[in-house]
């Protein structure tokens, strides 16, 4: 899971509440500040669309709601993608001008 954008990996609250559903560790510890404004938790609301910035890149959970999700996912700013490293590669993400290489 990459950032395309040129600001920070963050998810959407539509994106932390189908992780909750699916039990991503890092998301059920951190706090749901839509749940207390669902109606305002739209998802270009800057303050509640900064999500799951601990989650690891490589949860097969985040990669799957990004896959069902597609924009939805994206957290304030953020343009997430999807991308195959091939198991055999060490891999590190570094970030350019804010954009996820």
């Amino acid at each position: 899971m990459i950032n395309r954008s040129f600001d920070e990996f963050c998810i959407s609250h539509q994106t932390l509440i189908r992780l909750r559903e699916l039990g991503q560790r890092e998301v059920l510890e951190e706090e749901d500040s839509g749940a207390y404004w669902p109606a305002a938790a739209g998802p270009r609301e800057p303050s509640l669309n900064q999500y799951g910035k601990l989650i690891p890149r490589d949860d097969a959970n985040l990669v799957r709601v990004v896959e069902e999700l597609g924009e939805t996912a994206d957290g304030h700013t953020a343009t997430l993608r999807v991308v195959t490293i091939p198991e055999d590669v060490r891999w590190v993400i570094t970030k350019t001008e804010g954009a996820s290489r």
